[in-house]
């Protein structure tokens, strides 16, 4: 199978490594990316081919990863069309949906949309997938084999939850950093030098997310074993409560949903 990307920014780059690691073959991988420095960077990292432009080679492939900006989407998708015959296309630019990229690319339909995150970069994110009912299901097979090399995969069956997807999963690595930039700086402000607030803020966060995963239960149980009567997490939580922490973060949630949602109304102009 003959994989073409265009864009070859961090998470092709991401995607070619996972690739890679699985055992496909890098003469099988190729990419179309503008930058010369990216270009080289493709060939020295991963010993992937590389051009500067779409010409007629990528007419060759089986499969087409469209992994440039949303705003360079529409111009990509248009030099693009005239190459399509029969491969699947596969888009993680965020916010475009699929009724706009098929009209962009002359109604070609063999379309899945994906929203991965950045944690892919480290081979251990997250992909939401959708496809209309005109991709097969060897189709949907082989887009979920592509984005599981670098993380979990989960379909959706309904598109406007992609727009739920990109708030909670896709926004979502920023979320977590912001949780312990905060922390590393209230154990610095207490004492702690940079180092040990930053080695216990990650090691906390990587342990909890573990526990949190392969414990299998809920994240309310978790916390309430933690939090023992009259204690310092129970002081904590209680501050947090007061401050309407949880509710603010479900607000946040709710908003870049809603901004997901404009993106793609804006970007989906002609």
């Amino acid at each position: 199978m003959k994989i073409a990307f265009v864009g070859g920014g961090n998470m092709a780059s991401a995607l070619i490594g996972g690739l890679l690691q699985k055992g496909y073959a890098a003469a099988d991988i190729s990419a179309v990316e503008v930058e010369a420095r990216a270009r080289a960077r493709l060939l020295s990292h991963f010993g992937v081919s590389s051009s500067a432009a779409i010409d007629g080679e990528i007419a060759g492939t089986d499969v087409i990863v469209l992994a440039v900006k949303p705003q360079q989407l529409r111009a990509a998708a248009e030099a693009l069309r005239s190459f399509l015959a029969s491969q699947l296309v596969i888009s993680i630019a965020a916010g475009i949906r699929s009724a706009d990229l098929s009209r962009w690319l002359g109604g070609y339909a063999r379309l899945v949309r994906v929203m991965p995150n950045t944690p892919a970069l480290v081979l251990a994110g997250v992909s939401a997938l959708y496809a209309a009912t005109t991709v097969s299901d060897a189709e949907r097979r082989i887009a979920e084999q592509i984005l599981g090399t670098v993380g979990a995969t989960l379909w959706v069956e309904r598109e406007e939850l992609m727009d739920v997807v990109t708030a909670v999963s896709g926004s979502g690595p920023a979320y977590v950093f912001y949780f312990i930039e905060a922390i590393e700086q209230a154990g610095r402000d207490l004492g702690l030098s940079a180092a040990q607030a930053r080695l216990l803020s990650l090691e906390t966060f990587h342990g909890a997310t573990r526990l949190a995963r392969d414990s299998g239960e809920e994240p309310a149980l978790l916390r309430a074993r933690v939090t023992s009567k009259g204690g310092t997490t129970e002081r904590a939580l209680e501050s947090m409560e007061r401050g309407r922490v949880k509710a603010l973060v479900v607000e946040a949630v709710r908003e870049a949903a809603q901004r997901s949602r404009e993106l793609g109304d804006e970007l989906g102009q002609d």
